[in-house]
């Protein structure tokens, strides 16, 4: 999909959070959060062109599993074109149904969930049920981890996040377009 394809999908999809995919240095400052020495499963919500579920896909072992759940239908289309790994499976839905996907695979916890949808464009509803999802399919341990445009209000992601999560720890990406705030929730 090229960038024009990609602008005409953001333009006419208010779910896409940025005119631009998730920089390389973006992409690792989130996923060095993961151990990729184990096998794990690893849930990414609006995973749009693919640039985490190759990276995640580059890094993982070959027993992990990688659940891609995205609402738009132009980039699943992509994502199903693009990415050909029988360790992925690709949900055309909304990440409110985290744990069905998992129990249709047979799962019932995931080890990381990635989440780079823009929390600011949905309700307070939504936005709070993803995150209760979120939480109740994760494993002891496990991690939500989140990346949004630097500028949001933490009222629409962090403050949510604080709610289920009582480990919370925060960084920043400045080397992408925009830069990034990023979350990593840890279930205790």
């Amino acid at each position: 999909m090229g960038t024009i394809t990609y602008i005409k999908n953001m333009v006419k999809d208010k779910y896409i959070a940025s005119i631009t995919p998730t920089s390389i240095y973006g992409v690792k400052d989130v996923c060095k959060k993961i151990d990729f020495s184990k096998d794990n499963v690893i849930v990414e919500y609006g995973p749009g062109l693919g640039v985490f579920s190759t990276y995640i896909l580059d890094n993982m072992t070959k027993d992990s599993k990688l659940i891609l759940i995205e609402r738009n239908n132009d980039f699943v289309d992509h994502l199903k074109k693009e990415i050909k790994d029988s360790r992925v499976t690709i949900y055309h839905d909304s990440a409110e149904v985290v744990n069905e996907a998992l129990a249709e695979l047979g799962l019932t916890e995931a080890d990381y969930i990635i989440s780079g949808i823009p929390f600011s464009f949905l309700t307070k509803d939504i936005r709070d049920i993803i995150i209760e999802s979120t939480y109740n399919c994760l494993k002891p341990g496990g991690k939500f981890l989140t990346y949004q445009t630097f500028f949001q209000k933490n009222r629409y992601l962090r403050e949510g996040i604080e709610i289920r999560f009582s480990r919370i720890n925060d960084s920043y990406c400045f080397l992408n377009a925009p830069p990034l705030k990023i979350h990593e929730g840890i279930k205790e």
